[in-house]
């Protein structure tokens, strides 16, 4: 897997008031998970804004006990797909079944119906049940014969992507990926917290203890919205957006020719709202640029199509975001008193 493109360093965020309780759960979870901070913390975000991650990361880097285990933190409920070429809609969504005693047709309810589904490997399946599954993450409901089922709430999809393997994949269309609130790169443990796995593979596992309810993360949800978003937030967040349509309006001619496609207005509402979340989660009643800033390279690499030129000169999503990080100020907005 190829090095993450290094990008700008902003100044630090302000410090921070009192911890969200969500910080708490992340706790619990890091007692069974070794490093990942950056793919928990970006789970958290996607509970508290109500936004979906796929996650692109080789086998074995604990992505499925993430998630399985920040399910028993927050008291949730857990379901894991494994998706395959010979996968079925009616597999993820549900279908009605002939019952010959009774002579009725009985709806019965796929996986979907739960509160953090995770959809391994989600580009094994055709396009068919890609398309169920973001149609759910979409509309939050799945319609069964003439009857419509609301996803219980909060729901939160995590699909995950192995990238070394081509072979018997199917590509997300880029047109549908746009759902996903981000896309999160998993690399490879440094050698001191790998010998901290190894280590606790040899004691038994720590049972993972349920600090929320399903209820008060809802609860949290509605806490978020109070959270304070300067218009100069938003307008950074748009330009950031603006500028991968059209690069060399921002000083970046040279790399114009390598985006087909710049990202869409869900990128500008998903960095406004993730930033939002993140001030949240560190204790803040109001968001500063920084948080919106962390969030760009999540937020935009899945969302940018890249020409042939670009993958003939071998340039990642992430070298185009670093750029337009550098090329777009960062406002400067006077922190308000709490």
């Amino acid at each position: 897997m190829a090095a993450p493109v290094p990008v700008p360093t902003p100044a630090p965020a302000p410090s921070r008031g009192a911890a969200s309780p969500l910080e708490q759960v992340l706790f619990e979870v890091k007692r069974t998970i070794v490093g990942q901070d950056v793919l928990l913390e970006r789970m958290a975000i996607g509970l508290l804004a109500g936004g979906h991650l796929l996650v692109e990361g080789v086998p074995g880097l604990a992505k499925t006990l993430a998630v399985k285990s920040l399910a028993s933190a927050v008291g949730g409920q857990f379901q894991r797909i494994q998706f395959t070429p010979d996968l079925l809609p009616a597999d993820l969504v549900g279908t009605r079944v002939y019952r010959q005693h009774t002579g009725e047709f009985e709806t019965t309810l796929g996986p979907v119906f739960t509160n953090l589904l995770l959809a391994d490997e989600i580009n094994r399946a055709p396009a068919k049940v890609q398309s169920a599954l973001l149609e759910v993450m979409q509309e939050r409901q799945v319609t069964i014969g003439r009857e419509t089922y609301p996803v219980p709430d909060p729901f939160l999809v995590l699909a995950t992507q192995n990238p070394i393997e081509s072979e018997g994949t199917y590509p997300l269309p880029e047109a549908q990926v746009d759902r996903f609130m981000m896309k999160v790169l998993v690399h490879y443990p440094a050698p001191v917290e790998e010998h901290a796995i190894v280590d606790r593979a040899l004691r038994p596992p720590l049972p993972t203890q349920r600090i929320l309810t399903p209820e008060d993360l809802v609860r949290m949800r509605a806490q978020v919205q109070d959270v304070y978003v300067d218009p100069a937030i938003v307008d950074y967040a748009v330009r950031l957006v603006v500028a991968t349509r059209s690069l060399s309006t921002v000083g970046l001619g040279n790399l114009d020719r390598y985006v087909t496609h710049g990202a869409s207005p869900r990128a500008s509402i998903a960095l406004v709202l993730g930033a939002r979340a993140l001030a949240y989660l560190r204790g803040r009643d109001y968001a500063v640029p920084q948080d919106l800033y962390a969030l760009v390279p999540d937020v935009l690499r899945h969302r940018l199509v890249l020409s042939y030129e670009a993958l003939a000169d071998d340039v990642a999503p992430d070298t185009v975001i670093a750029g337009v990080l550098r090329a777009v100020p960062m406002p400067e907005v006077p922190l308000r008193a709490r």
